[in-house]
């Protein structure tokens, strides 16, 4: 053997062992942990596929404490091609669901139970992708952290990216970006739209679509607060429980509160009727919402503090007897005197869903106009 072979052999021995040797690259949010091909449907019974490619997905994002974690969530792309350069991607967040793993949208749209599908759709005929979170928790293993906003705004900003590295998807970086959500999914809109210049830079968000909005989860609580929908508030005091674990919710409640917040941990959005009409001062023998630990959180889960860089587009039903109606209003004012570009939009609708039936192709149409590169004009 000649010097130069054993030198050259030596050389691709070292390159070996250097790669073999070399830590492996930490996951990054946004990152595809699996990618399985799925099918999701219109109607119950599978009775209409949706004529899409699509795949169910684990990702990693982020915590609202900053841990990695891994979120799951489902992407649609329409098979026929998009001639106008870089197909746009959507990132929807989805209005409550529930707090178990049955409950995930991913789930529900592969039996052909979502009802947010019906919205989803008017995207995927523009020929836009849309990825769809599940949320931290709803999916996956461990408690769905309800209502921890910057847990479900990176979860949405995450399912953007990892929509990005999807093989076989065909979507790209640079690709022109929107995100909408109603209820839940507005709060979650609304923190991806402030998040995404610190968290994903890289993302070319065009504009922000977010209805019905629970801005300031302290004023919702004490609204909901002995109402039909009580359960929601017990549900996001479940969500942040388990985002926050110095909250120790269990410790502060009594044994009926033990037992009925047992109970609802893993309830879809149907089965929280169970709670209407109850009140905090059922389930502790303490005030809850005015303790320190809960007024901290609280206000660092609070909308409006950041200025979204990005055109928003707010909507809010006048009969809205969920969210009230100035909860929206009041953030709609803090992000217009924080100079943001903010459309907003006051519905006749009479409740909160019906706001969102009225809302949704508005917001659809806007964002739609933003994807393409219109320029958004606001009414501060």
């Amino acid at each position: 053997m000649t010097l130069r072979v054993r030198v050259s052999m030596s050389l691709i021995l070292l390159s070996i062992m250097s790669l073999i040797a070399a830590p492996a690259r930490a996951a990054a949010p946004g990152d595809v942990v699996s990618a399985q091909p799925t099918t999701v449907y219109l109607l119950p019974g599978k009775l209409l596929e949706v004529p899409v490619n699509a795949w169910h997905l684990r990702y990693t994002s982020t915590s609202a404490t900053g841990s990695p974690n891994t979120v799951s969530g489902t992407l649609l792309v329409p098979k026929a091609g998009y001639p106008l350069g870089a197909r746009p991607i959507i990132g929807y967040a989805v209005g409550t669901h529930g707090l178990g793993d049955q409950c995930a949208p991913s789930v529900s749209m592969s039996q052909g139970r979502e009802a947010e599908l019906a919205l989803v759709s008017l995207f995927l005929l523009k020929g836009f992708a849309v990825a769809v979170t599940d949320y931290e928790g709803l999916g996956t293993p461990g408690t769905h952290t309800y209502m921890a906003g910057v847990s479900q705004g990176q979860a949405v900003l995450d399912s953007i990216r990892a929509a990005t590295r999807v093989s076989g998807a065909g979507l790209s970086g640079q690709a022109p970006v929107g995100i909408m959500g109603y209820s839940q999914g507005g709060a979650s809109a609304a923190w991806a739209a402030q998040l995404q210049p610190t968290y994903a830079p890289e993302l070319r968000l065009r504009g922000v679509a977010a209805g019905g909005v629970p801005a300031d989860l302290g004023a919702v609580a004490r609204h909901l607060d002995g109402g039909a929908d009580f359960g929601l508030a017990a549900a996001a005091g479940i969500g942040l429980d388990a985002a926050y674990p110095e909250l120790d919710l269990e410790a502060d409640l009594n044994d009926r509160g033990r037992a009925l917040l047992a109970d609802a941990a893993d309830d879809c959005l149907g089965d929280l009727g169970k709670l209407a009409g109850l009140r905090f001062a059922d389930l502790s023998p303490i005030d809850l919402l005015n303790q320190p630990k809960w007024l901290a959180r609280l206000a660092e889960n609070r909308l409006g503090a950041v200025a979204p860089r990005v055109p928003m587009f707010l909507y809010h039903a006048r009969g809205d007897q969920t969210i009230p109606l100035a909860v929206g209003s009041t953030l709609r004012s803090e992000y217009c005197r924080a100079g943001v570009n903010a459309r907003w939009t006051a519905l006749p609708a009479p409740d909160h869903v019906t706001g969102a039936v009225e809302g949704g192709p508005l917001a659809i149409e806007w964002l739609a106009l933003r994807i393409v590169g219109l320029p958004a004009f606001g009414n501060c």
